[in-house]
């Protein structure tokens, strides 16, 4: 069972949130607030600390100090699974899938875990309605991310693209109100980025994001609001285009003057999406 959740201020916010790993911080006193049907991007170099911060904030890590909070409730010392249950749920760098089962049954367990109603009696893997709702429940998840065609194919015979897409799938299927995409585009071709990418702005509005990416090109005309992690703090944030004009990203990010550059090609790459 969720938490009960109050609605007011922001969606998701985190108070001095800190992950220490012995005598390392990885995550430095990070303060982050995320609005209801706001698509927010997260940036920084590797080992910045962005992948950290999302498991403090779905409770793969606990911090050492700080609060993690979900529509004013604060979850700081949920285990993940309730959390997911509250409506905070995440993809990972990764993609994390189930390789030996067909692609339809990644998204029926996934149905089945958001409502546990679904999978109630014995035996209901083999009872032919529950299996028929079930089935129908996961073809409609899988329609709206484009994969009902290959509903019935095993999951390791897609291609990263699609299995990313899965996933995402997946994560949609669990009805979050907060959805946290971790380099949603790594590993992906061109080709296979621009079919992500369509799938992502169409959820966009219905839920709240937050997207850590290194292509940043593909952030600058999906994000309202842009953040920069270095050495485990959030060092700038506030609208795309002023954040990489920063000095300080561009030299802690880039090391010079890239920041412009990107700013200035971003309507060059419109045909992406």
């Amino acid at each position: 069972m969720g938490v009960a959740l109050r609605g007011a201020g922001p969606i998701l916010e985190t108070r001095g949130a800190t992950a220490r790993f012995g005598a390392f911080t990885a995550v430095d006193g990070a303060s982050y607030r995320l609005e209801e049907g706001e698509t927010a991007g997260i940036i920084g170099p590797n080992g910045a600390g962005k992948s950290t911060f999302f498991n403090l904030i779905t409770g793969l890590v606990l911090p050492a100090a700080g609060s993690i909070h979900l529509a004013g409730a604060d979850v700081t010392r949920l285990p993940p699974h309730r959390r997911v249950k509250s409506g905070l749920v995440r993809t990972f760098q990764l993609v994390s899938v189930f390789d030996a089962l067909p692609v339809l049954d990644n998204l029926t367990l996934a149905v089945i875990h958001a409502d546990p109603s679904l999978a109630s009696g014995p035996g209901f893997l083999l009872g032919s309605s529950r299996r028929g709702g079930l089935e129908e429940a996961g073809v409609a998840a899988l329609d709206r991310v484009g994969l009902s065609a290959k509903a019935n194919w095993l999951t390791s015979e897609l291609s990263y693209g699609d299995k990313r897409k899965l996933e995402i799938g997946i994560a949609l299927a669990l009805r979050p109100r907060v959805l946290l995409l971790d380099e949603p585009f790594a590993g992906l071709s061109d080709h296979e980025i621009a079919e992500v990418l369509r799938l992502v702005k169409a959820i966009q509005g219905s839920l709240s994001m937050v997207i850590i990416e290194h292509k940043i090109s593909h952030l600058l005309d999906m994000v309202s609001r842009l953040s920069v992690m270095h050495e485990g703090k959030i060092i700038a944030e506030g609208k795309p285009a002023t954040v990489l004009e920063d000095p300080t990203v561009r030299r802690v990010y880039w090391g010079g003057g890239q920041g412009r550059g990107l700013v200035e090609a971003r309507g060059t790459r419109k045909a992406e999406a």
